[in-house]
């Protein structure tokens, strides 16, 4: 990755213009305020826009999609309506292209697809996963890959069919192959790092010119990434 990037208050930012702004978020950061002290994305980038560019009053900033506190990543954010509006369409209509990556505790192998039902309880935050339909449970599809084992571990490209709470952590757990760090679907407890779960690619048109944007991230050199 380019060392010359722009890192503000730890969040690197890949790309920016008048309509978009690509970042990653590190792990353990909001996407959106929820009314605590905590740090939060949205609230990190309004800043650096305000900052850069002098701008005097509330900065514009739409948040289009996101990703849980404990997960690292690709995000794209919108800095004008007509771009929020565009890209969420792009999102509903299933023309932007996530894929994620995580080391699952266990030896993983081949590659296939999962799945599902996911029921979410909202009092808890929590999903709970069914193999058959159960009252207001929503299906569920990821299709998997092994990339590598390292120990007792394996690296995993996920590419998501649906878009349920947690359904990465939950499928996977529910799979028998939870995924590293996870304390509240892997029961992995105090391991010392964050969930083993990133974002690391996004695809989207750009929302005022034809043009297809893709950007990726590298797999992270800390543990248990690599042992």
């Amino acid at each position: 990755m380019d060392s010359e990037l722009t890192v503000f208050e730890g969040v690197t930012i890949l790309y920016e213009d008048n309509h978009v702004i690509v970042c990653i978020k590190p792990a353990g950061v909001l996407s959106q305020g929820d009314g605590s002290d905590a740090p939060d994305m949205l609230t990190i980038l309004k800043k650096y826009i305000k900052e850069k560019y002098k701008k005097p009053g509330e900065v514009y900033l739409g948040l289009v999609h996101r990703l849980d506190r404990p997960v690292s990543g690709v995000m794209v954010f919108a800095r004008t309506s007509k771009a929020a509006s565009r890209l969420s369409e792009q999102i509903r209509s299933g023309k932007t292209v996530k894929c994620y990556r995580c080391m699952v505790n266990g030896i993983l192998e081949g590659e296939g697809k999962l799945e599902n039902y996911i029921l979410k309880d909202g009092k808890t935050n929590t999903v709970t996963v069914t193999d058959k339909p159960a009252g207001d449970a929503k299906f569920a599809v990821l299709e998997y890959k092994a990339v590598r084992s390292d120990g007792d571990k394996t690296l995993v490209n996920i590419k998501l069919g649906t878009g349920r709470a947690h359904q990465i952590r939950a499928q996977l757990a529910h799979f028998g192959y939870p995924i590293a760090g996870d304390r509240r679907y892997g029961k992995d407890g105090n391991v010392g790092y964050d969930i083993a779960l990133q974002s690391y690619r996004f695809e989207f048109d750009h929302p005022t010119r034809k043009e297809r944007m893709a950007f990726e991230i590298p797999v992270p050199s800390c543990a248990p990434w690599f042992s």
